[in-house]
């Protein structure tokens, strides 16, 4: 197996990281503290990987 296999493999799906994405925002309302700023930025991160992973294994 590549190391690619093994990163795609680790990556939790999009939807499943949307889906906290979409938590925060319910929980905070309109603004975000800085430590859910914070958590904004890793979830986006996450969430990016995820869908970079989705295309990979689509090809």
């Amino acid at each position: 197996m590549s190391a690619s296999s093994d990163a795609s493999a680790s990556v939790r799906p999009a939807a499943v990281v949307n889906a906290e994405i979409r938590a925060l925002w319910a929980r905070a309302g309109r603004a975000l503290s800085t430590a859910e700023q914070e958590e904004y930025q890793r979830l986006l991160v996450e969430w990016a990987a995820a869908i970079r992973a989705d295309v990979v294994e689509a090809a």
